[in-house]
């Protein structure tokens, strides 16, 4: 097969598909509209997230045997339409689950123990020690919203610290010996912890906004490794101003481009400043003690790295075969 590849990736997925018989090309410099121009020439795409595959570029591709994503969501695509035409789709969430797991963990323990905070305060010369007093994991519940790959993971990861886990998932009957899958009335009853793996849907789009936080019957700390689009950041901060949340660790941001490469749509370098027009709301996030922010690289680890090309290298040649060798 003739395989275009969009974006950049660990070096084992080409070599491993060029061992299997099949033609790489590189259009990590290609616009989405010269990929359209040529798409007729493609048996298979390889891409991260630079641009999106809708019904026009579907369209184009009259030969497009399958779309390979290099990451966990297959938010890019337009799936229903893709198979419709009989088009694969793969995705490769066990590539990158146990970085997002020790991750949200990193995010859940620097919050609790005020390390980022801390950390500052001693560069500035500062030593508060009653006001960086930390808490225990030990003896808290914490709940995982979306049980896949992800949330299976971060529970694994979990399993040394003596707390209860929680699940709630929209399909039935996936708790396992990690985490007890509870009703949705049950989870926000006892959660102290929130951590979000869900993926980017129309019923997760704007998920965590006023209403949903005010349905927890305590203050939670809140987690998101996941997608920021399913955050309303306006009522996030409110609540984290108000009590209702404690502290949120946060990995990904309503106000990214859909292609996660930048913060916002222009490609200026950001500045707190009325030109780059950032919202009051992220200008407020900003600034709170705590909030900790991470640039979307929850599951951008070196090991990530090769093994989410490894995985999407395998999946391909495992439907597809090996190509003809001469």
């Amino acid at each position: 097969m003739i395989i275009l590849h969009a974006d950049t990736n660990h070096p084992t997925l080409m070599k491993q598909l060029e061992e299997a018989g099949h033609h790489n090309i590189e259009g990590y410099t290609q616009t989405r509209e010269e990929t359209l121009a040529n798409q007729h020439l493609y048996d298979g795409i390889v891409i991260r997230s630079r641009y999106s595959i809708d019904k026009e570029f579907i369209d184009a591709a009259p030969n497009l045997k399958f779309i390979a994503r290099v990451g966990a969501g297959l938010e890019s695509i337009d799936v229903d339409y893709a198979k419709e035409h009989n088009i694969e789709l793969f995705s490769a969430p066990e590539g990158n689950r146990n970085a997002v797991a020790e991750h949200s963990l990193g995010m859940l323990l620097s919050l609790f123990n005020k390390l980022n905070k801390a950390d500052r305060e001693v560069r500035d010369g500062l030593w508060h020690r009653e006001e960086n007093r930390g808490l225990e994991l030990d003896g808290k519940t914490v709940g995982i919203i979306g049980y896949g790959n992800m949330g299976k993971a971060f529970a694994k990861k979990l399993k040394g610290f003596e707390v209860e886990v929680l699940c709630y998932d929209i399909k039935e009957n996936i708790g396992d010996e990690n985490a007890k899958q509870v009703t949705f009335d049950e989870f926000v009853k006892k959660v102290d912890v929130v951590s979000l793996h869900t993926p980017l849907t129309p019923e997760t789009h704007q998920m965590v906004n006023k209403e949903f936080i005010g349905k927890f019957k305590k203050a939670f700390w809140f987690i998101n490794t996941a997608r920021g689009k399913s955050v309303v950041t306006e009522d996030l901060v409110e609540a984290l101003k108000d009590g209702q949340i404690l502290g949120a660790g946060l990995d990904v941001l309503e106000y990214e481009k859909d292609s996660f490469e930048s913060l916002f749509s222009n490609e200026k370098k950001i500045a707190l400043s009325v030109e780059n027009k950032i919202p009051r709301a992220m200008q407020e996030l900003m600034f709170l003690q705590n909030v900790i922010l991470s640039p979307h690289v929850a599951g951008w680890t070196v090991e990530s790295h090769e093994r989410l090309a490894s995985v999407i290298a395998k999946k391909i040649i495992g439907k597809f075969g090996k190509g003809d060798k001469k």
